[in-house]
């Protein structure tokens, strides 16, 4: 009678360890699942804050720049764009189409001496580095984190959990191809 007893007691300790460690695992990687979403919230609330400030600076150069209509129209769909994207990859997308234009209109701004001097035009060009340099952060803090998930739900024994529970690999949010072109800056000349 003692040894069955025993016996019992080793098998429900043996069960309550494999529980233990059944729960620590999938908690561990809801917790890392739940740091990945935050981080992604990171980048919207910045990328909210640069789509924020683009009417500003659109209204701003409106002005100065009445024969870069073109420029102006791409930034302000560009922003649009960014806005109405959904996933990591769409906002990747966006987020590059928009600092994409906007280097084009700024690199257009340079053209014109009296709106680089406008105070207002020159306190936005500040807010949206600043801006960018959350941003890009941002990006790299998310990137992280979404490393450290990847990693975690790869590793055994992890990784048997991960498939049991559907638990997937996240998406890094990337470059798009040719970010790192210099975009093409044409001046239109006639006014």
């Amino acid at each position: 009678m003692k040894k069955k007893s025993t016996i019992f007691i080793i098998i429900g300790a043996v069960i309550l360890l494999l529980a233990g460690f059944l729960i620590s695992r999938y908690n561990g990687m809801v917790t890392l699942g739940e740091k990945v979403d935050a981080k992604f919230s990171d980048i919207d609330t910045q990328l909210q804050r640069r789509t924020d400030l683009i009417p500003n600076l659109v209204n701003s150069v409106k002005g100065y720049m009445s024969h870069e209509q073109d420029a102006i129209e791409k930034v302000t769909s560009a922003r649009t764009q960014l806005m109405n994207a959904s996933s990591v990859a769409e906002k990747g997308e966006a987020d590059s189409a928009l600092t994409g234009a906007l280097n084009n209109l700024l690199a257009i701004a340079e053209n014109y001496p009296d709106l680089k001097a406008n105070e207002n035009f020159t306190t936005l060009m500040d807010e949206l580095a600043g801006t960018e340099n959350r941003i890009a952060t941002a990006r790299k803090d998310y990137n992280d984190v979404v490393k450290e998930f990847n990693t975690s739900i790869k590793q055994f024994p992890n990784s048997i959990f991960a498939g049991m529970f559907g638990f997937g690999e996240k998406e890094y949010f990337r470059a798009q191809e040719g970010a790192n072109e210099v975009p093409t800056v044409q001046f239109n000349t006639t006014e």
